[in-house]
């Protein structure tokens, strides 16, 4: 299913070499204004080919809005864009028909659809269908931004290499607005240098890296969410996991927590100005699955880019034997950097989705 939701419904068709890819956007709200300048910024932070620490494939990423929108805004039918497919070199795919690149879904799409999958530059399964994500995300922003909400991530780590982490109990709107719309986000702007001397590193060997992204939701109202299975950490795992290269999430103090006494990570309560808070925020926003009022803060990991240069061994299908591979085309070096945009975009349909489902919008 390359659908999600329930209230706000998505469904993202198209390959990465194909003519085009998509989104049908089903279940907003009628009446919003949005801002396309606002929107072609975050399509242009994820857009590929315009910096080092990202592939060479230049495309403009530009959506042509088919339906759901009359003198930009939305009119409560599906709302559907269309992103063409510009810059494709296929024939880099040619010799992957039937030896599959390690650590992609080349084999086990293979299985899957009986070797009728789109193999050029990963069919279906590319990060190129990500773009799609962030023009839903653009959109769903804008309507919370109106409700006070707002979504921003950053760079956390490349390789080990580490920015600041978030204040748990209080982030600025002014580094929330600063972080939305940066290419290389960081917190920490001076950890920037030696982050990409990392990656470009890894980019002349022939070499990728991983990293993590933090994001942050503020301004979410308490009691959102609907336990068991549809609470906040449900709702954004099941959408998060569907970006490329996520291997991991984690919220509020996370896996570090398991490491510590129960009066070491409970956030003990306190009246401020007649709201109730926390004064930590290691549960990260969310109780019992439902928001607490506090920044959502989590966290995930990102795979190393499995496209590389270097000669790795894999198998030939056709012949049933072992071989090697050489994977031409062009990738990212570090798929944290551009992945920034698309896990925010993913928060704020998941935001859009647990408002709808309260009755908030």
């Amino acid at each position: 299913m390359s659908s999600w939701g329930n209230n706000i419904k998505l469904s993202i068709f198209g390959e990465s070499h194909g003519k085009g890819i998509g989104v049908v956007i089903d279940g907003l709200p009628a009446g919003e204004k949005i801002d396309m300048d606002a929107l072609l910024l975050q399509m242009s932070r994820r857009a590929p080919g315009r910096d080092k620490a990202a592939t060479p494939r230049l495309e403009k990423d530009q959506p042509e809005i088919l339906s759901g929108m009359l003198a930009d805004t939305t009119t409560g039918a599906p709302l559907c864009a269309v992103i063409r497919n510009t810059n494709t070199r296929s024939q880099d795919y040619g010799d992957m028909m039937t030896r599959p690149r390690p650590a992609h879904a080349d084999f086990t799409g293979y299985i899957r659809y009986s070797g009728f999958n789109d193999i050029r530059g990963g069919g279906h399964f590319s990060a190129r269908l990500t773009a799609p994500l962030v023009f839903t995300g653009a959109v769903c922003r804008q309507i919370l931004e109106r409700r006070g909400i707002k979504i921003a991530a950053h760079i956390a780590s490349v390789g080990n290499i580490y920015d600041e982490r978030f204040d748990g109990t209080y982030i600025p709107d002014e580094l929330m607005n600063r972080l939305s719309s940066s290419v290389f986000g960081l917190i920490d702007q001076s950890r920037e240098a030696g982050m990409r001397a990392l990656i470009e590193e890894c980019r002349l060997s022939g070499d990728s890296i991983g990293g993590t992204i933090e994001c942050a939701v503020t301004g979410m109202p308490a009691g959102i969410g609907s336990p068991m299975f549809y609470g906040v950490e449900n709702v954004l795992s099941s959408i998060i996991f569907g970006v490329p290269a996520v291997k991991g999430i984690e919220f509020g103090s996370g896996f570090e927590g398991s490491s510590l006494r129960g009066s070491e990570n409970n956030d003990e309560f306190f009246y401020d100005e007649g709201c109730v808070r926390t004064r930590t925020n290691n549960h990260g926003g969310i109780l019992g699955g439902i928001s607490s009022g506090m920044p959502i803060i989590f966290r995930t990991a990102m795979k190393p880019t499995p496209s590389i240069a270097l000669e790795q061994k894999t198998v030939d299908l056709k012949e049933k034997t072992d071989t090697t591979l050489a994977i031409k085309g062009r990738h990212d070096p570090c798929i944290a950097v551009r992945a920034v945009p698309v896990i925010e975009a993913a928060a704020a349909a998941a935001m859009t989705e647990l408002m709808k489902e309260a009755g908030k919008l």
